[in-house]
């Protein structure tokens, strides 16, 4: 039902198309939903299409009418109302100053059980690729945690839905990350891992409540990309990746890692492109 709602998402949707996607009467398709996912899947689909309107609002030029009928709202009104419940601000102001707001963070169920299994499936083999990359001094806008050493357990003590309201801010260098800060970068009684979005140094917007801004150094990076994946199987491309890079040695080939460069940095694992992990290291002179 969730994977239904995004491809179809500017089309008229009813209980019994998602029922049908789920190959469950409506009735058990509606109750299925609302207890795993916390809410109807209406109110789930309303998120959606008002976060898709907030990326055109902010990225294009289009209308705000027809932002609001692409989204399947019949009017402009009916729109702006919901759009402010949703996000505390009204289209127009929203185009006007695009501050960060909390979009629609999506997450299948199934990786949720998937996760329950512990990776009890490995993936046997695979082929990782490894490329020299570079970021630029940069600014990081982050979330900080407590203990947190992974993104599941970050994402029990700050919540699942940080990576909406990064993803929102305007004009970053590159989608947002998972980072695990060097030592250097930490502050007392914070975590190793957080999430993140990287930002120009001259980045002078709105800097969302709970979070902060640092500056990170240049830096090189092992980035190690993995084979595409199934959706479902994306915990074991992470561990495959993860394997591997305990595994790899950068001395042969005339580098070494740098731990206290730069953070290392995991970009959102896509079945389609596989996952991708980057390392800090330096030239061996």
């Amino acid at each position: 039902m969730q994977d239904y709602m995004m491809i179809h998402q500017d089309e008229k949707i009813t209980l019994r198309d998602l029922a049908e996607a789920a190959m469950y009467s409506p009735w058990h398709a509606l109750r299925a939903f609302s207890e795993l996912i916390g809410k109807t899947p209406f109110e789930y689909l309303r998120e959606i299409r008002l976060s898709t309107a907030a990326i055109k609002l902010r990225d294009t030029n289009m209308r705000i009418l027809n932002i609001a009928i692409e989204a399947s709202f019949d009017s402009h009104e009916g729109f702006t109302k919901a759009f402010t419940r949703a996000f505390a601000i009204s289209p127009y102001d929203y185009r006007q100053c695009t501050p960060p707001i909390k979009l629609f963070t999506y997450y299948p169920i199934r990786h949720y059980y998937k996760t329950l299994m512990k990776g009890a499936e490995k993936m046997s083999s695979a082929v990782i690729f490894t490329q020299i990359i570079e970021r630029p001094e940069r600014i990081l806008i982050l979330k900080r945690g407590i203990e947190a050493k992974h993104y599941f357990d970050y994402c029990e003590e700050v919540g699942c839905d940080i990576w909406g309201i990064l993803e929102s801010i305007k004009g970053a260098l590159y989608e947002s990350i998972g980072v695990w800060l060097p030592e250097s970068m930490r502050k007392p009684g914070t975590s190793e891992y957080c999430q993140a979005v990287e930002m120009p140094m001259n980045f002078n917007g709105v800097i969302p409540d709970g979070f902060e801004k640092i500056t990170v150094p240049k830096c090189q990076y092992m980035l190690f990309h993995g084979e595409p994946f199934q959706d479902e199987d994306f915990n074991d491309a992470i561990l495959t990746v993860q394997n591997a890079i305990k595994q790899y040695n950068p001395e042969r080939y005339g580098w070494k890692w740098a731990p206290e460069a730069g953070p290392r940095f995991q970009l959102s694992p896509i079945g389609k492109r596989g996952y991708m992990e980057a390392l800090p290291v330096e030239p061996i002179k």
